[in-house]
């Protein structure tokens, strides 16, 4: 065993001949686990409602998402996109129209986004977890069209979930000016019923703006013909999304763009990710704080050990062997109180995941009623080295300055 190590390991476990230093060494490693503590159950919760949003987004986002890159639409036709629609991975693929619209019911507008897709919608991602009303997932039917709304979109035509009256729907024109001096000349009109159903995805973006209806719908309204603004693919169980995602982009080439649920939502997720990196550099500072009361257990120790010190010397210990002993003395200190801090902060981890000990708020006022947690393994060794970084960088110069004056 190295020599400074086993000499730092008796002076952290021994008693000393003042229990103060004792107590200041206990109050030094506790600093330093609340920090540790605080860090994992920080993050955890940050990576509990990444999860979380994720997990709305699925109900509506495809595992891939391909969209042209140089223009709006691209031909659904195409033969490479009829060739990624035929790979052996591709379970389900479906082909999608989003545009601007108007709508109007009873006097009420708003700008919305109609959602054109295919029948196999339903297949393509868990829309029906999202709906809610005493309908089903109906887009179209023999006589008339039907458009499913956003629950907050419902609220700001004052339709509720099954409107008696059909609900109008403008676009304009397709490479048409608008006429002023016949404004409704210019303009497409349909009208969409409800099968008795809305969706929420406890997303503004959604609930306040999107219209899922047929594709024909679509294609009638925006007078589009094969053209599509996006192929939507969901991946058969098992498959490697990366890899896939990797070759479909080689074989579309740069004219494509293909994209997964992380890379639909970039903003969101980007927007959590800094929000995640500022608390964690501000805990790091404060756990940095918690550190430097490590210095004041190791000052208190080189003094309470001047004969232990001398004695060395007289059995031929040089300087170096000195400084590395509090050195190690200091690092250990660090060790001990992250592993505390780590235990300690997965295990509240995991009481808040199976009690929800800490509610978020009244009882279903959010989406969740406690807060979201989720443990992942790379912000604990993260953590840990960020730990064992700080405490020993922090008492490096101050034991190498004290032990210099201890030993002249």
């Amino acid at each position: 065993m190295n020599l400074s190590l086993y000499i730092a390991k008796r002076y952290l476990f021994s008693k000393k001949s003042h229990n103060a230093i004792n107590i200041i060494s206990g109050i030094s490693a506790c600093g330093v686990a609340l920090a540790t503590l605080a860090l994992v159950c920080t993050l955890s919760v940050f990576n509990g409602f990444q999860e979380l949003v994720a997990g709305l987004f699925t109900a509506f986002d495809p595992e891939l998402k391909i969209t042209a890159t140089e223009s709006k639409t691209f031909d659904s036709q195409d033969s490479l996109v009829v060739r990624v629609r035929e790979l052996p991975e591709v379970e389900v693929a479906t082909l999608c129209i989003e545009e601007n619209a108007m709508v109007q019911y009873k006097g009420r507008q708003a700008v919305v986004t109609i959602k054109g897709v295919e029948d196999n919608f339903e297949q393509q991602t868990e829309i029906d977890s999202i709906l809610y009303g005493y309908g089903n997932f109906t887009l179209r039917d023999e006589i008339v069209d039907y458009g499913i709304l956003g629950i907050q979109l419902t609220s700001t035509l004052g339709t509720g979930i099954r409107p008696i009256d059909p609900i109008e729907v403008y676009a304009p024109k397709r490479g048409q000016t608008v006429n002023m001096a016949n404004p409704t000349g210019s303009f497409e009109q349909a009208y969409l019923f409800s099968p008795g159903v809305v969706f929420a995805v406890n997303q503004e973006k959604y609930d306040a703006t999107y219209i899922l209806a047929s594709l024909d719908f679509a294609r009638r309204l925006f007078d589009y013909n094969t053209e599509i603004t996006s192929l939507e693919l969901k991946l058969k169980e098992g498959t490697n999304i990366e890899r896939v995602q990797r070759n479909i982009q080689k074989l579309l080439g740069e004219k494509f763009l293909v994209q997964n649920r992380y890379e639909q939502q970039a903003d969101v997720f980007r927007i959590m990710e800094i929000e995640k990196l500022i608390s964690y550099l501000f805990l790091s500072f404060i756990l940095l704080v918690a550190c430097f009361n490590i210095i004041g257990s190791l000052s208190m120790l080189i003094i309470d050990k001047k004969e232990d010190v001398k004695t060395l010397r007289n059995l031929g210990a040089d300087n170096r062997l000195i400084v590395r002993v509090f050195f190690t003395e200091g690092c250990l200190i660090s060790l001990v109180g992250a592993l505390i801090g780590i235990v300690a902060g997965i295990g509240l981890c995991l009481l808040q995941e199976h009690y929800g000990l800490i509610a978020l708020g009244s009882q279903g006022g959010f989406v969740v009623d406690a807060y979201p947690v989720s443990i992942q393994a790379g912000d604990v060794i993260l953590i840990f080295f960020t730990v064992l970084a700080m405490g020993c960088l922090s008492v490096w110069y101050p034991v190498k300055y004290l032990s210099k004056r201890l030993i002249n």
